[in-house]
């Protein structure tokens, strides 16, 4: 039967390379992006190294809850029309701020790293559940071990600091991710995280070399910390997106969930605070009340 993917954040970077690693093995891949332009790009390089089937492009801001609604309302009426299965969707869209910002009233970071694929999630587990055994893998980032673990609100107290902020909305995304394992164990549906490490992206070349994304705490030594950082990392973003890859793919994860796939594309221990049950509670709050699934 003819495998499909989403991708979103799939024309440029990571997600675009790991949407070719998903053609090369054998995926229908559907691109998620903002512009046009770029999904062009995109399509024609997948297009170019011959897949069995050829890759297309939906436009969505994955920044807007509304665009996120009628991207997953696109996605499922495509599959319906077409009867072929959702096998994979691989939410790839993640964002860092250097400053504070709001879009529709609710802090950018966590909206974009985690309600947005939360609630695309969500409103695609119909189709992925119909399309079973399939796949959901979360891309999740080694910056939740500097996230504040308080989430009663979609913002801490304090003034932000855009790594911080940025580490926590991918601290509650995680632990979503493993709730969502749990909730869907034995549905044919299973849930993976994917930590790429660290890459050559426009993120890592450019916010994260702001002190000012860090608490004054840590800014003096943050030069220190980020070169860190980018030693660990996976390296170039072909390489960065092999957890990806291997998730959605790997035979050996089949009839498993609940896994988080590390930089090095092999299965490590979660990050601890993200199997908390209280905090995955709280998640699941904030999460239902700031991007509920129905529209009243």
């Amino acid at each position: 039967m003819k495998k499909t993917a989403v991708v979103t954040a799939g024309t440029a970077g990571i997600g675009l390379e790991t949407a070719l690693g998903l053609a090369a093995a054998g995926f229908a891949v559907t691109v998620v992006g903002r512009t046009a332009q770029r999904g062009g790009r995109a399509v024609e390089r997948i297009n170019a190294t011959g897949p069995a089937h050829p890759a297309r492009f939906l436009r969505a801001d994955l920044a807007s809850l509304g665009e996120v609604r009628a991207l997953a309302e696109r996605i499922a009426s495509d599959h319906a029309a077409s009867g072929e299965p959702l096998t994979a969707l691989v939410n790839n869209v993640g964002a860092m701020f250097a400053d504070r910002r709001e879009v529709g009233g609710v802090e950018a970071s966590f909206l974009v790293n985690h309600l947005s694929p939360y609630l695309l999630t969500e409103l695609l587990l119909p189709t992925l559940t119909a399309g079973a055994p399939s796949r959901i893998v979360n891309v999740t980032s080694g910056a939740v071990g500097l996230a504040k673990r308080v989430f009663d609100a979609v913002e801490p107290p304090g003034g932000y600091y855009g790594f911080h902020w940025y580490g926590r909305a991918k601290l509650a995304n995680l632990a979503y991710t493993l709730d969502l394992a749990a909730r869907l164990d034995g549905t044919g549906v299973s849930v993976f995280a994917a930590d790429p490490g660290g890459a050559a992206t426009d993120m890592t070349n450019g916010t994260m070399t702001d002190p000012k994304i860090v608490s004054p705490a840590l800014r003096l030594l943050w030069p220190l910390v980020r070169r860190r950082f980018e030693r660990s990392t996976s390296g170039p973003a072909s390489v960065a997106a092999g957890p990806s890859i291997l998730a959605a793919t790997d035979d050996t994860l089949t009839g498993r969930t609940g896994i988080v796939i590390g930089a090095r594309a092999t299965p490590v221990p979660p990050f601890r605070a993200a199997t908390d049950p209280g905090i995955a509670a709280a998640v699941r709050r904030l999460s239902e009340q700031h991007a509920p699934l129905t529209v009243t």
